[in-house]
């Protein structure tokens, strides 16, 4: 059984998206694919491997009990295996919870996992990964996801789905709408990765801090997502960025990115997603790879790269 999933980006509604403001988001060309073999021992033998194709993670769970019996993680950094193992676990009891007959079976099941972006990008290794379990499980992604997560869940549409959309929480049950973002100035914009991994988790739990009502932020960040995706020209998608950012910017009373980094610039730069890190979406020309390399900023992806 093969299972791929496409990683994401969220445009517009950063933060707001939880409290029910239309988002666009948009699935990456960039994704991670699951491949489930059977075996006779009753085990459940795990690998992930990188874009490299590198064995960062492994391993071995006892099928009957659904515990973990050991585990390796490869890495000089973040995490442990253990931590990395339990959340694991974690997702396949939950995608249990939702399916009892999932994963109930006299045979065992190597399986791998594979990325065809690096780790840090932050496209979605964690969405990618809930999605393609909640196929192999037959369950709802959606539930998977908040069973065993937080977040809005525009991940696991942009997962499913092989277009833009635009994205919105409705008494408490995603809406997704497939649109078609195509701009005229597409060769205009670029993806810049900011050379850090931002955990959205934080991010949320941070937004979630004020307790705040932000009805009319939200509207009107609704209608900016209507209006990203029927802006005419360049200026008019700019001015709108610049219009977001301010308003998330106060709301999370952090600055935008391009005030904080990149002050000098003559395009326009929005955060995508939780603010500090990941990729941010630029407005520029044939120069702008030029300027971000210089200030040491090495991965820049032009629009037609990263979006499928």
């Amino acid at each position: 059984m093969n299972f791929y999933s496409n990683g994401k980006l969220l445009l517009t509604g950063e933060y707001l998206v939880l409290d029910g403001a239309k988002s666009l988001a948009i699935p990456t060309k960039f994704g991670q694919d699951l491949v489930v073999e059977k075996i006779k021992e009753p085990q459940i033998v795990w690998g992930s491997f990188s874009h490299t194709g590198d064995c960062w993670f492994e391993a071995i769970f006892d099928l009957k009990k659904l515990r973990l019996i050991n585990c390796t993680f490869n890495s000089n950094k973040e995490g442990n295996s253990e931590v990395i193992a339990e959340t694991l676990l974690e997702i396949l009891k939950e995608a249990k919870k939702l399916n009892p007959i999932f994963l109930v079976s006299d045979t065992g099941f190597v399986v791998k996992t594979n990325l065809t972006f690096p780790r840090n990008w932050g496209l979605g290794s964690s969405s990618t990964l809930i999605n393609s379990i909640a196929s192999w499980a037959k369950v709802d992604a959606f539930k998977l996801l908040w069973n065993s997560f937080k977040g809005s869940g525009y991940d696991i549409a942009c997962a499913q789905n092989d277009v833009s959309i635009f994205y919105k929480i409705e008494n408490k049950e995603p809406r997704i709408e497939q649109v078609e973002f195509n701009p005229s100035f597409k060769e205009n914009l670029f993806f810049v990765y900011l050379n850090q991994k931002q955990d959205s988790k934080d991010g949320i739990a941070k937004f979630r801090e004020s307790g705040e009502d932000y009805q009319k932020e939200i509207k009107r960040i609704s209608e900016i997502s209507g209006e990203f995706l029927t802006s005419k020209s360049l200026k008019e998608f700019e001015n709108l960025i610049i219009e977001h950012e301010q308003i998330i910017s106060s709301i999370i009373k952090l600055k935008p990115v391009k005030e904080r980094l990149f002050s000098d610039y003559s395009g326009e730069i929005k955060s995508l997603g939780a603010w500090g890190g990941d990729f941010v979406l630029v407005t520029g020309n044939k120069e702008t790879p030029a300027y971000f390399k210089n200030k040491g900023f090495e991965t820049i992806l032009t629009y037609s790269d990263m979006i499928l």
